[in-house]
């Protein structure tokens, strides 16, 4: 796993997603608000084999296990809530209120997600919404073998923090 993360962040910095700001697709836009932070996750989305109603055995979306780096230094980690949680102890949990695709077939969707729930105090505090861009792997792909099965999938993103601007 830890090479194939090394491999997600050596793709990620020669395809130029860091340095060219994109463009927001409107089901996941929030020109309204102000950033608060824009961190990198370096990770894995964790799937489980299960049975379908039709019975038959599919790949479904489990968990996120990712850590959360700015400048290079981690600060911080996102798991299952979905939850980010930074190293200044504020945790905001989301839930999702908009999607749009990646930018390829094997990259997860970008997201807009309102927070539901925050904890602690700190940098997340104000935060409101956060935007799951610049996606890259992560989607589960082949066989499923039996249920109960777990497979992670390295994945790359970019989370963007969200508050209403000052007045």
């Amino acid at each position: 796993m830890p090479a194939a993360v090394a491999l997600l962040a050596l793709a990620w910095a020669t395809t130029g997603h860091a340095q060219t700001p994109p463009a927001i697709p409107a089901p996941i836009a929030a020109s309204d608000l102000a950033i608060v932070a824009t961190l990198h996750a370096q990770g894995a989305q964790v799937y489980e084999c299960r049975a379908g109603a039709d019975g038959r055995l599919a790949w479904a979306f489990r968990e996120p296990v990712a850590t959360l780096l700015e400048g290079g230094r981690t600060v911080g980690r996102h798991y299952a809530g979905p939850s980010w949680e930074l190293a200044d102890g504020s945790i905001v949990t989301g839930r999702v209120t908009g999607r749009a695709p990646g930018r390829d077939a094997g990259d997860i969707p970008w997201l807009r997600l309102e927070v539901a729930e925050r904890r602690g105090a700190g940098r997340l505090t104000p935060v409101s919404v956060i935007q799951r861009i610049n996606t890259v792997g992560g989607v589960a792909e082949g066989d499923c073998p039996t249920a109960g099965a777990l497979r992670s999938v390295p994945y790359a993103s970019d989370y963007v923090f969200l508050a209403p601007r000052a007045n």
